[in-house]
């Protein structure tokens, strides 16, 4: 029997979408997986009505496709793709963080500082589903200070497709404590104002993700395929 999953009955949609969005980000759809909207609506107990348009939703957002014939599926991006995504975060994030470090002030250090904090915490309560929200939201602090609101929505779009491959990196390649030395490393450069060294560090800290995941995805992939 289906266990069934307990939802706020406002705005179906939404909260439904919300589930499922966390589902992939932690893998527990796994990319690929097919996606039955008659399997859901009976584990949400709901009707196929709002499974549909939460599904329309993440869709939208490049973390399911639907197609008119095959029914909808969790995202699979290729090996490219997933290259793609971590070139897209370093030409945006080093242009805002550039922008950013000449502006921060003492309240956006120890906004930045905070979050950090959070971060140790959900690591050491092991706790994956906060890896990649903290990750973004102390990235993004660390370039509030840009201004740049409309580059900022473009790179909340590029962030829903890489938090499921950073949780991965956090997790799966257990790369914890080098994050957290770039982490702490980025917020002392900022404080010094040394521009160069940490747009230098965010490069290699975002392409150290890139190369160690796309080595390691293409392992797995070529092993399920033999």
């Amino acid at each position: 029997m289906v266990s069934k999953r307990l939802i706020s009955k406002k705005s179906l949609p939404d909260v439904i979408g919300d589930d499922i969005r966390e589902r992939i980000l932690s893998g527990e759809l796994v990319e690929g997986e097919t996606i039955r909207q008659e399997a859901l609506a009976e584990e949400y107990d709901v009707s196929r009505m709002p499974i549909r348009e939460a599904l329309k939703r993440l869709n939208a957002e490049g973390l399911v496709r639907l197609t008119n014939n095959r029914g909808a599926s969790v995202t699979k991006h290729s090996l490219t793709e997933i290259g793609e995504i971590f070139d897209l975060r370093i030409l945006i994030e080093v242009d805002m963080f550039r922008r950013s470090i000449p502006n921060m002030t003492e309240k956006n250090f120890t906004r930045c500082q905070k979050v950090l904090v959070e971060m140790e915490q959900s690591y050491d309560a092991d706790d994956v589903a906060k890896w990649g929200q903290l990750n973004f939201k102390y990235h993004s602090e660390l370039y509030s200070a840009a201004n740049r609101n409309l580059t900022n929505e473009i790179l909340h779009k590029v962030n829903l497709q890489s938090d499921r491959y950073v949780r991965m990196h956090l997790s799966v390649m257990k790369q914890r404590d080098p994050a957290k030395e770039d982490h702490n490393a980025l917020l002392k450069f900022a404080k010094n104002k040394q521009v160069e060294k940490a747009c230098d560090l965010l490069t290699q800290h975002i392409t150290r993700t890139k190369v160690q995941l796309l080595s390691m995805i293409a392992t797995r992939r070529a092993a399920e395929e033999n």
